[in-house]
């Protein structure tokens, strides 16, 4: 495929339906295929009435099941965490094969390695329909990550597969999941890798006023010098928690913290924006102040990171699994803080 200069990406704001109350994989699997289904239809009349130029579609977190609620780890891994090679997979893939699109999105996916858990993972997909990302969140207030299986994760996969870019034809590309917008080091981190385009999967509350996602949205944008393309949901059907208290505020935003685009409320396609990749390396090689990137010293930081021990590792290699193991740790943390004097 031949590289672009400048494109056109579009954050597509839709509703994710809920598959709590389904009681079986096969009742779950049906609805998130047909789930592909309605999204094939809306990213291809999106791209008809965007234009042509569309090479990137970003979905919002939960797009294919909606988030647990009151599942347990184990429950959940087996009713709607995908497979790596599963169906849905494929379906998606062909999405942006027969579109000819970079396609990003997250779920929940098992992994053979660590059975009865699951990881929330960001993925990317390029135009031959193959995966050519899978990120898997680090940071997460009730779900497993791979630090809490750090020692076995890293055996795995390597340290490598922490912090993955992809080196495509719309540019390096990397994901970051939901809440961990707040966290400026795993976007540093993926910055350090080269990453240009940060894709940016949520489902969170939007307000007339900044949020602290969209103060941080800027914040990872200005301080990388990359685009943050932040699809949000439209709501979330079929739980009892009122389905708009996630919905609206899907953004673009450019490499100098600039809101380009930003949507409103209910499902649309209003957040589309040219990327392009042609200013921003000419930005990141321009010498001057607004070159944060080129100035960061970060073996100044170094030890300081080596030291600090707060959320421990490991938490996950023995015992079962259950959503209070996480509250635990963090109290067991804090009261670990507050006797070192740090908090």
């Amino acid at each position: 495929m031949s590289q672009f200069d400048s494109y056109r990406a579009l954050a597509l704001q839709v509703t994710c339906h809920a598959v709590n109350t389904l009681n079986n994989r096969v009742a779950v699997r049906e609805q998130m295929l047909a789930t592909i289904v309605r999204l094939r239809e809306q990213i291809r009349a999106s791209i008809a009435f965007i234009g042509n130029d569309v090479r990137l579609v970003v979905l919002p977190e939960y797009f294919l099941t909606g988030f647990p609620l009151g599942e347990s780890i184990a429950a959940w891994s087996e009713k709607a965490a995908i497979d790596p090679n599963g169906p849905e997979y494929a379906a998606l893939g062909q999405i942006a094969c027969d579109l000819q699109i970079f396609l990003a999105g997250n779920c929940y996916e098992r992994d053979p390695h660590f059975p009865g858990l699951y990881f929330q993972v960001s993925f990317v997909i390029d135009p031959s329909g193959q995966c050519v990302l899978r990120y898997r969140r680090l940071n997460s207030m009730f779900a497993p990550t791979p630090h809490d299986v750090w020692d076995r994760f890293c055996q795995m996969y390597g340290p490598d597969a922490l912090f993955p870019v992809a080196d495509t034809a719309i540019g390096r590309l990397a994901c970051i999941a939901s809440e961990e917008i707040l966290f400026p080091e795993v976007a540093r981190c993926l910055a350090m890798r080269g990453a240009e385009v940060f894709l940016h999967s949520s489902s969170e509350v939007s307000s007339p006023e900044l949020t602290p996602k969209h103060i941080a949205k800027r914040a990872r944008a200005l301080e990388n010098l990359a685009y943050v393309i932040s699809a949000n949901s439209a709501g979330i059907s079929g739980i009892p928690i009122p389905a708009a208290s996630v919905e609206g505020g899907s953004q673009i935003v450019d490499y100098t913290g600039r809101v380009l685009v930003e949507a409103g409320q209910g499902e649309s396609m209003a957040s589309h924006a040219e990327i392009d990749l042609a200013a921003l390396r000419r930005y990141r090689r321009r010498p001057g102040m607004n070159n944060l990137l080129s100035r960061q010293r970060f073996d100044l930081y170094a030890s300081s990171y080596a030291t600090a021990i707060f959320y421990p590792p490991n938490t996950l290699l023995t015992g079962v699994a259950e959503r209070q193991h996480f509250l635990r740790v963090q109290q067991e943390t804090i009261e670990r803080l507050a006797q070192k004097g740090i908090i």
